[in-house]
This record gives structure tokens, sequence and C-alpha cells, in this order.
């Protein structure tokens, strides 16, 4: 009896010296959870509601700071304001209210969704409230931010929120098809950052490759 017991124990040693060496420099890596998404937070801490009015604030103070605001751009024949403006200081005019419309119910980082001045306004002007991206600029060698634009439909006024590096969030376009001309779009996702660029002494929301805008959202 002892010996079988013996034999049985020299048989099953190589198999488990096997699997020990097999599994340590194999390992086996069991499907992860995707992680879930992040909701986006106001000033207060609280998660973005679509239902609610926000102003994008910036993140510095003095000459550094400034509101988004709605505003005329220089040269356009719109019959409404149709740019999208920071203020030069956060000393001054509080900005133009905004809504954020996602695809989904809920507010998260790095999901499409719409963005619209929510604010009263003639019948003629309701596109011109909704956030989207021009043509290219070649004076300012850049895309502009600029209203006009449609909530629901694969065209190029989509954009995401996805934290700073630094604080804060920043906006990003991203264009819902490829099929849209946007060289600024680089990243794996096929998105821009958005920044400021300088348009007749005022500054204007554009796409840029690097010093992306950083915002926090205040509700109104």
């Amino acid at each position: 009896m002892m010996k079988c017991l013996f034999f049985l124990c020299l048989c099953l040693f190589p198999i488990l010296v096997f699997t020990s060496t097999f599994t340590s420099q194999n390992p086996i890596n069991l499907p992860s959870e995707s992680p879930l998404p992040k909701p986006v937070l106001d000033t207060n801490g609280k998660e973005l509601n679509p239902n609610l009015s926000y102003r994008i604030i910036s993140t510095y103070w003095g000459a550094l700071g400034g509101d988004v605001y709605l505003g005329k751009s220089p040269n356009s024949d719109a019959p409404c304001p149709d740019g999208v403006f920071r203020y030069n200081s956060d000393v001054g005019p509080s900005g133009t209210p905004v809504r954020f419309i996602p695809l989904s119910t809920n507010i998260f980082e790095d999901q499409l969704l719409n963005i619209q001045f929510n604010i009263p306004t003639p019948k003629l002007c309701v596109s011109y409230t909704i956030w989207k991206v021009g043509n290219i600029n070649a004076p300012l060698r850049t895309m502009l931010l600029e209203t006009g634009g449609t909530i629901g439909q694969a065209d190029s006024s989509y954009f995401k929120i996805v934290k700073s590096s630094n604080f804060g969030y920043n906006l990003l376009y991203c264009p819902i098809t490829r099929h849209f001309l946007c060289p600024f779009c680089r990243d794996d996702n096929f998105c821009a950052k958005v920044g400021v660029v300088i348009q007749n002494g005022k500054r204007r929301l554009a796409l840029v490759n690097e010093n992306p805008l950083d915002v926090l959202f205040q509700e109104v």
C-alpha cells in the first residue's frame, strides 16, 4: 500500500511542477469590468444636470480669467450673435448660461454632447444658440467655435468634457464621423482641444494643438 502511494506521488509531482511553472510564466488574465463613467461636477461638487443652466468659467482669476459668452462674430452676416467668446478678465460681466445636452440621460466625462446657450431668444435665433465648429479661418490658422449648430445630428456640433491635466476640465471638439474636415483632430478618438485665440482684440474659443482652456461649471 505504501509503495502504491509513493509511486502515485512520483507520478503527480511533474504535473504539479509544470502547472505551477506554466501559470507563473503565463498568468491568466481574467476579463475585467469596464470602469464606470465619471459624472462631470459643478463648482459645488454636484453632478451636472441636463435640465439646469451653467456658466463656463475659468479656473484662473484676474486677467487670466473670464467667462464664456455669446457675441457677434466680426464680419459675420448672421442675423443673430453667432460667436463663442471669453471675457478678457473675471472682473466684469458674467458669462452667458449654457446647458449640456448628452446623448444619454446623464452628463459624463469623455462622452459626446451638444452645448447650447440657454437664453431667451427670438424664434429666428434659436439655432444660433447651439455650438458648432466653423470652417478653417485662414488668417488665424484655426477653426473657430460659433453657433448655428444642431442637436442630435451627425454634424460638427459634438463636444466632450474631459478632466484637465492641471485643474478643472477641458472641452474637446469631436465630430461624430471622420467625414468632417478637422486637421486639429489628431488623437485616437478624432477629437481636438478647445482653447482661445485673439480675434480683433477679443478672446475667441477655437481649436488648438496645445494650451487647452481650463474651465469649471457654475450653476446659474
